[in-house]
């Protein structure tokens, strides 16, 4: 059975990392989906932009509390008490890379 995950990405530095590990978990026939949280991403290339399509290929998805994420980089949109409900369905929650100081 699938297992759905979710990788929570607050840290700028680590965040298209975070979202490459959320790829490799939804081809490994899990559900994945990520949170781009309190960070508005720089332009993304064509690469992390195809990363972003094939999660979303594999029945996934990628959020972002940041309005500007959503609107420059086509992620869904998502607030904390959407987030608080989402969480509620996984089976496996990632907090990746360290928070910011």
């Amino acid at each position: 059975m699938s297992k759905k995950v979710c990788f929570m990405l607050v840290h700028p530095d680590y965040t298209l990392d975070g979202l490459r590990s959320c790829l490799g978990l939804a081809v490994e026939n899990m559900y994945s989906y990520a949170v781009v949280m309190k960070n508005q991403l720089p332009p993304l290339d064509d690469y992390n932009k195809e990363n972003i399509d094939w999660v979303r290929d594999m029945e996934g998805e990628v959020y972002s509390t940041v309005p500007a994420n959503c609107e420059n980089e086509g992620m869904v949109p998502l607030t904390l008490e959407e987030l608080g409900q989402k969480l509620r369905d996984m089976d496996v929650i990632v907090p990746y890379g360290m928070m910011p100081e």
